[in-house]
């Protein structure tokens, strides 16, 4: 079954544990996948049917299909209950738990430095005009969201700023819409510190490393068709500029903001070069604080603050400041952008359960059999269910992180029975991941960005209701998304930049 002449793999690499089935269900094996099956259906109502895109609302979702699932177990409750307790302290998750943490921090500290604004300076500065603005604007939110890996925070102040920058220039919104959400998927899947990077390593028993380098150039190619597309469509929809464009520029430009440039580049090259991830991410981090401080980007109190009641006599103490209204709360970068991820972080906790409930219940197994018997009888057509599996998934799963992680054993399974190497497999699912995850209409990446759409009326008085763009008007228009999931369901079908096991061994999953 395999063409690399090695013995496939009967292990499940990532961290979840591959066993006999040891837990019983009313109805055979396949009902252990009952959980997950709940947990999807639950998903697809909030974030698809009703556009709601809380996490924490997955997170109630989970614990719902958890406790569902137990009702359907043959004999004491007590081997399930054993299960999910086995598979939240997987230590798949709590890698990726870990490096969300750091990442987080590094993420907010370069947002509150003002990166953004010294993007903005850069566009202002090369008199960028309507024609090229979303072609540009698809570059500088893929190099944001690179940097600080997470393309929904990329979508939130790209929407905030250079969307009605560009809507003033004269550019298309829809256009502009299109090229934010492209950024994100550019950024999502190639940064180091992005949570489906993290996730798709990690679940694929690789370093991050090795996988951020092995995916440039499906990357690369795509993102190159998407400028293209980009400045094609941008020459073609440009409209007239509106009163006020080179106002609203400069009041957002910062020069000094574009120090986090070197930032990023520590956390990018100390990764790739095989440090562990929380170590480049320190890096990026100190060097961020560094420049904040030195240049004046942010105050000591940005980063990490605790607020004491007025008139406290702590008040004057460094990372203190009096506020009645926080008084007894923590704020500043280094907290809310771990803070950000907690919600995330439980419902990983619960999704790793899930998936060892149907791993230690047989239902993965059935489902492998079914899949190599009767679709993936060869490494082609693996690759395809592979790269076809994880779309599925993410039309169902609007969270981008929640999908990977809840297909990922798949990928694993299929690509270890033909010998397909860890790196490999790693860009097939998270490739696919952060496409799809910026594309759909119901997709979070795109919700998160329409919530901010709908806010511009409010800030700007020439900003009326109808250049929001509906999430339904955007979804052709996420050209690096599209052309990203083309190149992989080529690479499957070619067999282009396929690597097996025998070809090159990862480095250790310790060193994420």
């Amino acid at each position: 079954m395999t063409t690399s002449g090695t013995e496939p793999s009967t292990e499940l690499e990532t961290g979840l544990q591959s066993e006999a089935p040891s837990i019983e269900f009313r109805g055979g094996p396949i009902v252990s996948a009952l959980p997950i099956t709940l947990f999807i259906l639950w998903a697809v109502f909030q974030s698809g049917v009703l556009g709601v895109g809380d996490t924490t609302g997955l997170v109630a979702g989970m614990l719902v299909s958890l406790t569902v699932g137990m009702l359907f177990v043959k004999g004491d409750w007590k081997t399930y209950a054993d299960v999910v307790f086995e598979g939240m302290t997987q230590r798949v998750a709590a890698t990726a738990i870990v490096a969300w943490l750091w990442a987080g921090m590094f993420a907010n500290t370069l947002q509150a430095g003002g990166f953004v604004g010294g993007l903005i300076w850069a566009a202002d500065s090369l008199s960028v005009g309507a024609a090229i603005f979303p072609a540009v604007t698809f570059l500088l939110a893929g190099l944001l969201a690179t940097g600080i890996g997470t393309g929904y925070g990329t979508t939130v102040a790209f929407a905030a700023l250079f969307f009605p920058a560009g809507v003033a220039l004269g550019a298309h919104p829809v256009l502009m819409f299109g090229a934010i959400l492209s950024g994100a998927v550019f950024g999502d899947n190639l940064a180091p510190v992005s949570d489906t990077t993290i996730v798709s390593a990690v679940t694929q028993d690789s370093d991050i490393g090795g996988v951020v380098a092995s995916r440039f150039k499906y990357a690369i190619i795509a993102a190159t068709l998407a400028f293209i597309a980009y400045v094609v469509a941008g020459a073609s929809m440009a409209g007239e500029p509106i009163a006020g464009a080179a106002a609203l520029l400069g009041e957002r430009a910062e020069a000094f903001g574009l120090l986090h440039l070197v930032s990023m580049g520590v956390v990018i090259v100390l990764a790739v070069r095989g440090r562990h991830i929380i170590e480049a991410v320190s890096w990026g981090l100190f060097t961020a604080i560094a420049f904040n401080l030195v240049f004046g980007l942010a105050e000591l109190t940005d980063i990490l603050v605790f607020y004491v009641p007025e008139g406290s006599s702590y008040a004057g103490l460094p990372f203190v400041a009096a506020n009645a209204e926080l008084a007894g709360s923590v704020g500043g970068s280094i907290y809310t952008g771990a803070q950000g991820f907690f919600p995330l972080i439980v419902l990983v906790l619960l999704i790793v359960a899930g998936a060892q409930v149907m791993i230690r219940g047989g239902g993965f197994a059935a489902i492998q059999d079914f899949l190599l018997e009767t679709v993936a009888t060869g490494v082609r057509r693996a690759e395809v269910t592979m790269v076809l599996g994880t779309a599925m998934v993410n039309a169902m799963i609007t969270i981008n992180t929640a999908a990977e992680i809840a297909i990922a054993p798949y990928i694993a399974r299929i690509g270890q029975r033909f010998n397909i190497n860890g790196y490999r497999r790693a860009n097939i699912l998270d490739a696919n991941t952060s496409a799809l995850g910026y594309i759909f209409p119901w997709a979070g990446g795109v919700l998160v960005g329409y919530a901010q759409l709908q806010t511009l009326p409010q800030q700007f008085s020439w900003f009326t209701e109808s250049l929001v763009v509906n999430p339904v008007q955007v979804w052709p228009y996420v050209f690096h998304g599209w052309f990203l999931f083309g190149v992989f369901l080529f690479a499957a079908v070619t067999g282009f930049g396929l690597e097996y096991v025998s070809d090159r061994e990862s480095k250790e999953v310790s060193r994420v």
